[in-house]
Parts: C-alpha cells; structure tokens; sequence
C-alpha cells in the first residue's frame, strides 16, 4: 500500500501519520455508516412507494409534457424529505439559482426578507441587493434585515425578535457555514430557530439552504418545521452522478410558485424536459447516503490531520458533524495555494492543472478552486476553495468514496511540506 501512496505523491512519512490518525477515528466513521445506512433505507423505501421503474427513465425533450419520470422522481424527494410536493429539474442550474428560483418567487414588492443568521452566502449578496446587481430582489422592491450571531456562533434570539416586523415574509436559513467560519447549523438547531421565528411571526415562511447538508443526519430541516429546503444536485443529493439540477421541497403552495418562477406563470410543472438525465439524477440520489459518509469521513480525517499540526479547524477534531464541509484556517495566500494544489493533484480529472486565485463571478475577492470533477463545478466530487481573505481558510469538501478523500488530504499535507510551510507532529496526541 506505501508504494502505491508513493506512485500517488505520498511520501512515507506522510502516509504513517495518516494511518495513526486512521485508527484514532474507527469509531466515528462506524458512526457515519450507520447514518448512512438509515438514510439509505428511507430513500430506497421512497422509490419503492412510488413504484420506480425502467420506464421513469425515458428521455423527453421540447416542452416535456406528460413526463412520467420526472414527475415521479419529484415525489420521490417530496417523500424522503417529508414534504408535501418538490420541484426537482436539470433547468435549475446551481444552488444559488435553486434559492434565487425560492426567494423571487415568494417575495413579492413590499416584503422584507430576514437572515437570522447573519450575512448571507457570498454569492446571494447580489441576489439580495446587498451588493448591487440588475435583477436583485432589491431592484424588484424587496427589503432585507438580517440578524448577527453571537460571537459564540449561538442565536441571538433578541436581536433576531427585534429584526422581525409586519413586513417580515421570509426567513432564509443557510445551515453551512459558506465561506464564513462559524459552526455548521444541526438540524435540531435549525427547528429550535425555525420554532421561535413562527412564535413571533406565525405565518413567516422558513425557508433553508440545505446544501452540503443533505444525509448527514438522518432528519433533514423539512422534519422539523422549514416550509422550503432547497439544495443542488451537484452537491450531496446528486451522488456525484447528477450533472446538473437542483431541488425545492417543501409546501405545495410555495412549490408551485417556484415552479411557476422557473417556468411561467401558467406553465408551472407541467413543462420541462428531462433531456435523457434521469437515469442519472435517479441513481445518485439512490447513492448519495453512501457517497455523503465517505465525504464525512474525509472532513473529519482532514480536521484530525490539520488540527495536530497546529491548524484551526472548523468544525474542530471532535466536533459532531451537519454538513461535509471542512475549514481549515491556513494563516496565507501561499498555504492555500499549496493545499489545493495538493487537492488538484489528487483528482482523476485534470490532476496536472495548478489551481491559482483568479476573480470569479459573483464573488468579491479572489477565488481559488481546486476540483478536477467529471461534472464541473461537482462539489460532492473531491475539491476544495476559498476566498483569498484573511484568515486564509481553505473549505475542503466531498470525495465520492473515502478513499479518494483520504488520498487527496494527504497530497494537501505533502504539498504543504514541501513548501516548507508545515510538517509532521513529533508526537502524535
């Protein structure tokens, strides 16, 4: 297995505190098999309830009517999710369009939107208005407020009660922590936030931006109150097979309105060809438990790497765990570059390529990326990006297998030392 690793990049050093650490964490990754092991279960009791066949497989193309698979692939998500309908298409592009498809479609002029949670994922800043951009929620005549977090990462329930007022339409809930580093909300946090936002405002709509969060736990947001969660299929529930699409479930009434935004007004779901992608946006929700726990794995192996070698780490070594996201604050511009070169090197696609900070759409400051997918920009697929900004953290996400994930921290570790900007623990604790 040492020569194998060495082909790979991996020196022998490298490799040893790698199984050390391995050993430390038999217990957690059984943890992390049984999760996905339920999950695994209630997605394939879904299909089985909705009578899955060869023939939801079938391409259509042109308005797309009369879609049997699609229409049944939705009622699959609506029953794993435990909502009452979803929307769930190629068309949707990415996760931000998932939540810009939610966010116009049930804010109408005069309301206000509410993060209680502090500031939003970059790239909704111009969604919002927060940043100017032409059709912003803000050009269309929508507020906005949002409530900071303590200084802790809790709630700040007085600040959040204060921040609601008549107008107050919608709570928008990011459960991962984006490019920030506070602590990934758990799903029960997220119902104890989703109960005191309809104490105040009964008819406030909670909605949730699952991405990354998807099959960690075996509850999802929907099980404890949000009327909408809304994610990507190039992230956790695609399975790393779905090359496009996103999904929104949750209320039939505010379904249909994502529906009617997405299409037209009128059209709705009755439209939307499949485009021949079922087959795969069927397959990796089927795999997507089992692809979530090695992504899992590979986070929580990655923090217990970096943290011994004097890194912070977001979630920390020990921390539970609600999304696959890992931070891993690196202190430079040349540490970063250096980890996700070793992130780079690792991939099966474009594995000679040098990630390289560059200024990429919809975000502020220079992005660096590191992910040679087979889908673009799959980041349940083994990548890893961050902003060029202090504190220089790097976000290490996904892996479609363990495996894989585990090869990739290490060539991070590799790549690190030989820019003679980190080594080995002497003493592992």
């Amino acid at each position: 297995m040492k020569e194998m690793y060495a082909r790979l990049g991996v020196s022998e050093s490298v490799f040893d505190y790698g199984e050390q650490i391995i050993r430390l964490l038999r217990q957690r990754f059984a943890d992390i098999d049984a999760v996905a092991e339920y999950n695994q279960g209630k997605v394939l009791a879904a299909m089985q309830k909705n009578r899955v066949g060869a023939n939801c497989f079938a391409a259509t193309t042109g308005y797309g009517y009369d879609d049997m698979g699609r229409d049944i692939l939705e009622r699959v998500y609506a029953d794993t999710f435990h909502t009452e309908a979803a929307l769930v298409r190629p068309q949707i592009t990415c996760g931000t369009h998932a939540l810009t498809v939610a966010l116009s479609a049930n804010l109408l002029p005069g309301d206000e939107l509410l993060s209680p949670v502090g500031g939003p994922y970059d790239t909704l800043e111009e969604v919002i208005g927060i940043r100017p951009s032409a059709c912003s929620l803000k050009e269309y005549g929508v507020s906005y407020r949002q409530a900071e977090l303590k200084a802790d990462g809790s709630f700040d329930y007085d600040a959040i009660r204060a921040a609601i007022s008549p107008q107050t339409k919608l709570a928008t809930i990011q459960r991962s922590k984006g490019y920030a580093t506070r602590p990934t909300f758990s799903v029960r946090q997220i119902g104890e936030l989703i109960a005191f936002l309809k104490s105040v405002k009964p008819d406030i709509i909670c909605m949730v931006d699952n991405c990354y969060g998807e099959f960690v736990e075996t509850i999802e947001p929907s099980d404890v109150g949000a009327d909408l969660v809304v994610g990507s299929l190039i992230k956790n529930p695609g399975g790393g097979l779905a090359p496009i699409g996103g999904y929104i479930c949750g209320r039939k009434d505010l379904v249909e309105r994502c529906a009617y935004r997405l299409s037209a007004p009128g059209l709705g779901q009755e439209v939307g060809a499949n485009l021949g992608l079922l087959p795969s946006m069927y397959q990796g929700f089927f795999l997507a438990p089992t692809v979530v726990s090695g992504a899992l794995k590979g986070a929580i192996f990655a923090a217990n790497l970096y943290e011994r070698m004097g890194f912070r780490c977001i979630p920390d070594s020990t921390c539970s765990r609600h999304d696959i996201i890992q931070a891993v604050e690196l202190g430079s511009r040349e540490a970063m570059v250096a980890f996700c070169k070793g992130i780079q090197s690792a991939a099966p696609v474009d594995s000679y390529a040098d990630p390289i900070p560059w200024a990429m759409p919809g975000y502020d400051d220079e992005v660096i990326m590191a992910a040679g997918a087979f889908v673009q920009g799959s980041s349940i697929e083994l990548s890893a990006d961050g902003p060029i900004r202090p504190p220089y953290a790097v976000y290490f996400q996904g892996g479609l297998t363990w495996y894989h994930a585990k090869l990739g921290i290490l060539l991070s570790v590799q790549k690190l030392m030989e820019a003679g900007l980190t080594k080995l623990p002497e003493v592992l604790s």
